[in-house]
């Protein structure tokens, strides 16, 4: 039987030992990129971007700092996978055209979606986002590897670049 004290508003996990402990927000916030990555993939397809955002909102939930991710994509656009490319510092993350190449390539991805937070709460793409997803786009068409989109996060708020005509 459960303690009082479990029955609070909190979360708990098990640790090793069998003995129960208040979740950390980082072990939520993991177990529900988790969720939210293996419910996505089951999903028919990404069709518009709010199909995308519903995942990725989650996903940067808690993140103090910016982050890259790629959503790999067949031809169906059904998910293959999702990458953290790049993690930087408050207002910045460096992400490089060629590693991104290598890794669709790898994953043998026919579309990709972009994605970033700002931690600054303001979603509004600036000009070096919009610089680099044009070198991306421009870098994945050589390997006729479409960009359905790059969403900009920040809370629960996103911006599209599909939505915005920026691709």
């Amino acid at each position: 039987m459960l303690q009082q004290s479990l029955l609070s508003d909190e979360l708990y996990v098990r640790d090793h030992q069998g003995q129960y402990r208040a979740a950390s927000d980082s072990e939520l916030f993991a177990a529900t990129r988790t969720r939210l990555e293996k419910a996505i993939q089951r999903e028919v397809g990404i069709s518009q971007p709010s199909d995308a955002a519903r995942y990725l909102v989650s996903h940067f939930a808690g993140y103090e700092r910016e982050a890259f991710v790629v959503v790999h994509l067949d031809t169906r656009h059904r998910v293959l996978g999702i990458e953290e490319a790049a993690v930087g510092t408050i207002d910045g993350a460096s992400v490089y055209p060629r590693e991104i190449v290598k890794s669709v390539l790898s994953r043998n991805s026919s579309a990709v979606i972009f994605a970033h937070n700002h931690p600054s709460g303001v979603p509004d793409p600036s000009s070096a986002d919009r610089r680099l997803t044009e070198r991306l786009r421009d870098a994945l068409s050589l390997v006729d590897v479409r960009v359905l989109d790059h969403l900009v996060v920040a809370g629960g708020d996103y911006v599209s670049f599909s939505q915005r005509g920026l691709l």
